[in-house]
């Protein structure tokens, strides 16, 4: 029985812990990157998936779950387009004779550990149901025949935003799928991809004028029965209702079900302590989904503007900003390798954070648990150094210095993160969220990191010549090198964007 900040500290990396954690991967023992689901019905959409022509730091802006782009009357959210853009697969590769096949959202070691299931009303080409997006055939398996929203929202205690959503998306991490590179960090790194997942999944929706917003007050158990999952073995993570004014029906009652499955690999490894993570942080029902929501109003002590030397940032406004659209960038974006140590354009690096960081769409209050830092090395015009951004004022304030080795060696020794133009880094107060929003709450830290890292991505991804990639770190070497000014924060996520090493 594991507490959140608890199992935070045993999964830290250190130098000490990289260097003498000796560990083989077994090639012969991969899990395959998706789940083969071996009796289900199987739907195909008629069509082909068909993003939205709204450019992406347009939909991006969208802190709020009503978007202020796209068309006027959106009418049913495409369920298709909103998975394949989301989790799919967007691009194949020949490299070294075998084809790589690449998805729609990054993840950590490229093992796509991250499902997406749609519980869906009559919505477009879809029958009441539940849905799994199978990304490897781009279609869908049938898990449920009827109209089961209800479900959902009485675990999340009548939501107003999934009570009234003709469809709701649940993004599950099966754990096997990260855990045999990744072993006990894979509880981190399910909120890490899964974030990803779906800053591009809100990125779709906002930028087809639909309404969506992340919830992650709910009854855990009954999300898992409803998709005939085993929390051992893969456990729901968040709700994403998309669109509205569809009011759904009463809770049904839910038969157990317990569709079969391929086997992911020959030999599975069991990582106790990520299962009990998870259940450490469950709800068991709506009423309390409800109560810890009302724990999350007002603010959590991130730092204000202080009193060090200032930077106005300038980003561009929407006239003159890249007009890439949502779905173009998504089939852009990639993990950048090389840097340059050429210097990035200050407007676009202002725009690139202003865009990602303007804060989530979520059911707990508006006020973000994390704190932005950036190690700037080569941006126009800024100073090299160590700094915090202050969203919505748009300014860096200078908390110390830093150089390229410094910061290579924060990120588990890795020099290309010093050849970055600049590393942004999402920290939170871990001690003060679980003390406030318990063990849920870390969760909930570490997906708005994810999030974030999803929409540095497409931000970056969406002007020419711009890339970047997210890596890992020595957690407490990081804060140390941001003290004092982020002594009781510990870094959640990091980004590292530039321009290629050509």
């Amino acid at each position: 029985m594991v507490d959140a900040r608890e199992y935070h500290e045993r999964t830290k990396h250190s130098p000490q812990s990289v260097r003498e954690g000796a560990f083989r991967l077994d090639r012969s023992n991969q899990p395959r990157p998706y789940k083969i689901y071996e009796d289900l019905p199987r739907f195909s959409p008629p069509g082909s998936p068909d993003p939205p022509d709204e450019p992406m730091l347009s939909a991006l802006a969208q802190p709020r779950a009503e978007p202020t782009c796209g068309p006027d009357d959106a009418g049913d959210p495409d369920i298709h387009t909103l998975c394949h853009y989301a989790t799919g697969v967007t691009k194949e590769l020949d490299r070294g004779g075998r084809t790589m096949r690449f998805r729609a959202a990054s993840c950590t070691g490229k093992l796509y550990h991250i499902d997406l299931y749609a519980v869906a009303g009559d919505c477009g080409a879809f029958d009441p149901g539940v849905y799994h997006f199978d990304p490897h055939h781009d279609r869908f398996d049938v898990l449920r025949e009827g109209d089961y929203r209800g479900v959902l929202a009485g675990a999340a205690g009548g939501h107003d935003a999934v009570a009234d959503a003709p469809v709701t998306f649940v993004a599950t991490s099966e754990w096997w799928r990260n855990a045999w590179k990744y072993r006990d960090r894979t509880y981190r790194h399910a909120f890490w991809d899964s974030g990803t997942v779906l800053a591009n999944l809100l990125a779709v929706a906002h930028g087809a004028g639909q309404r969506a917003s992340v919830v992650t007050g709910f009854a855990d158990e009954p999300v898992a029965e409803l998709l005939g999952v085993d929390p051992d073995e893969e456990a729901p993570l968040e709700l994403v209702p998309v669109g509205d004014g569809d009011p759904v029906p009463g809770t049904p009652t839910v038969e157990p079900i317990d569709p079969a499955e391929a086997p992911l690999s020959e030999d599975p490894v069991d990582y106790p302590l990520v299962p009990d993570a998870w259940r450490q942080s469950t709800l068991p029902d709506g009423e309390s989904a409800n109560e810890w929501r009302e724990r999350g109003s007002g603010e959590f002590g991130t730092h204000p503007p202080g009193d060090g030397e200032r930077i106005e940032l300038d980003p561009v406004d929407a006239a003159t900003a890249s007009a890439r659209p949502v779905g173009a960038t998504i089939e852009r974006r990639g993990s950048l390798r090389e840097y340059s140590h050429e210097p990035v354009s200050a407007r676009k690096f202002a725009t690139i954070l202003d865009r990602a960081l303007r804060g989530t769409p979520t059911d707990l209050a508006d006020d973000s648990l994390l704190d932005c830092y950036c190690l700037v090395h080569a941006v126009e015009g800024i100073e090299r150094g160590a700094y915090q951004y202050h969203p919505g004022a748009n300014v860096l304030e200078r908390v110390g210095e830093t150089d390229r080795e410094a910061a290579g060696h924060l990120a588990l020794d890795q020099p290309v993160v010093g050849d970055a133009a600049a590393n942004v880094y999402l920290l939170a107060d871990v001690e003060r969220v679980v003390e406030r929003l318990g063990n849920r709450g870390y969760r909930l830290a570490q997906l708005e990191g994810g999030i974030a890292l999803g929409r540095l991505y497409l931000a970056t991804y969406a002007h020419l010549g711009l890339g970047g990639r997210g890596f890992t770190f020595y957690d407490d070497l990081v804060t140390e090198h941001l003290s004092p000014w982020a002594a009781d924060r510990t870094p959640m996520t990091m980004f590292a964007l530039g321009k290629a090493d050509r």
